[in-house]
């Protein structure tokens, strides 16, 4: 499955998770796009790419709408629904700066949210004087219900907005998502899902979620190119949701305004289709079952060669998995960066180290071109230091 790739055969690659990995039919597609830019920029980017630009003919449907519609019936919803953006930070960008908050309100995150979307709504909570508050997350090992149970629990008089993980970025959980949202929705809490892992690794219906918003990534799990992403949003919260970059399309309804922000290469969000024909060529079920089976595997591989102590549920594992380091080996966010640079330069291993509850963890990627002997590796580089 690597000569799918152009990943660098002598590295041992467990971080698709991260920034993902474009395989190489989908960026063959991606040039042959910009190919066809190139040979008449303005016809394609204002006549052809959106229905914004006034004045003058256009495709129909326009090509970005073209692309949504066949990413959206991908995640079992509507291309109306659905716009581009570059990635999930910039989808919850537009959400929270969208939205009405007001002097005294609550923003509700976990304590496993992303570092960059905990910027982002920090930022545009305080610039509107409100709060926001992270709950922390119960054991994994007490199981789905217990996290659920937790969210709902944290939600107070003047909570008006939840941004949750689907699947959350250095523990790679994957959090009950549609029993967080309908528990929101009953106490009047607007939801905005952090659905960055979740496209491609899971089977995802985005309306069946029942969140207000889902922010997904496409260059991740779902083989896009970079920088790919989503933004669904319900019929009802369309209205005065705005992009974060404001242009020609303001005004113009939801679709319009974040279909032209200005002149950019759309190439990525054009070629996501791409990604997912590759990725029912290989077999979707296939596919996932492979990068869930080895992820799951890889847990219960690393934990029994370390001895660390290793809980957690199979059905709160999707393609990725983390797992505790021996504790010898530090526990700072230096010892984790010092500990993932000697495993690429010394060892060729590629692979997710970061610090949290005084101790390190790894976060291993499971892809179709990944297999246990990648594993096996990281168990044995890792035990070598240990010694």
């Amino acid at each position: 499955m690597l000569a799918h790739w152009l990943l660098d055969p002598t590295v041992t690659y467990l971080n698709h998770g991260t920034v993902g990995a474009s395989p190489r039919r989908v960026l063959a597609a991606q040039q042959r796009i910009r190919d066809e830019i190139e040979r008449q920029p303005s016809r394609f980017l204002l006549r052809e790419l959106s229905s914004t630009t006034v004045g003058m003919p256009r495709s129909s449907p326009p090509r970005l709408r073209a692309a949504a519609e066949l990413v959206a019936a991908f995640l079992g919803a509507r291309g109306e629904d659905l716009v581009f953006v570059d990635n999930a930070t910039t989808g919850i960008n537009a959400v929270v700066s969208s939205f009405d908050l007001r002097d005294g309100d609550e923003v509700l995150l976990t304590d496993h949210a992303y570092g960059a979307i905990r910027n982002a709504v920090s930022f545009h909570a305080a610039s509107r004087g409100a709060r926001v508050r992270a709950v922390e997350l119960p054991s994994p090992a007490r199981g789905p219900s217990a996290f659920t149970e937790t969210v709902l629990a944290a939600i107070g008089p003047r909570t008006r907005l939840a941004v949750v993980d689907h699947v959350t970025s250095e523990s790679a959980l994957v959090l009950p998502i549609a029993e967080i949202a309908a528990g929101c929705r009953a106490r009047g809490v607007a939801l905005a899902v952090d659905g960055a892992h979740a496209p491609g690794a899971l089977a995802l219906d985005v309306p069946s979620v029942g969140a207000d918003w889902y922010v997904g990534n496409l260059h991740k799990w779902a083989h896009a190119p970079r920088s790919s992403a989503f933004l669904w949003a319900g019929k009802e919260r369309q209205e005065g949701l705005h992009p974060p970059v404001i242009s020609w399309g303001l005004g113009k309804g939801f679709t319009a305004e974040f279909d032209w922000a200005g002149t950019k290469d759309p190439t990525p969000y054009l070629a996501a289709p791409e990604g997912i024909s590759f990725m029912r060529e290989l077999g979707l079920e296939a596919m996932r079952a492979h990068n869930h089976g080895l992820a799951w595997a890889a847990a219960s591989l690393l934990a029994e060669r370390w001895n660390t102590p290793y809980a957690l549920p199979e059905r709160m594992v999707g393609t990725m998995v983390t797992v505790p380091l021996p504790e010898r080996l530090g526990s700072s966010s230096e010892d984790a960066a010092r500990l993932r640079d000697a495993l690429l330069e010394q060892e060729r291993i590629e692979v997710q180290l970061h610090a949290s509850k005084g101790r390190l963890w790894v976060r291993v990627s499971a892809q179709a071109y990944n297999e246990i002997a990648d594993v096996e590796r990281l168990a044995a580089a890792v035990t070598a230091r240990t010694s």
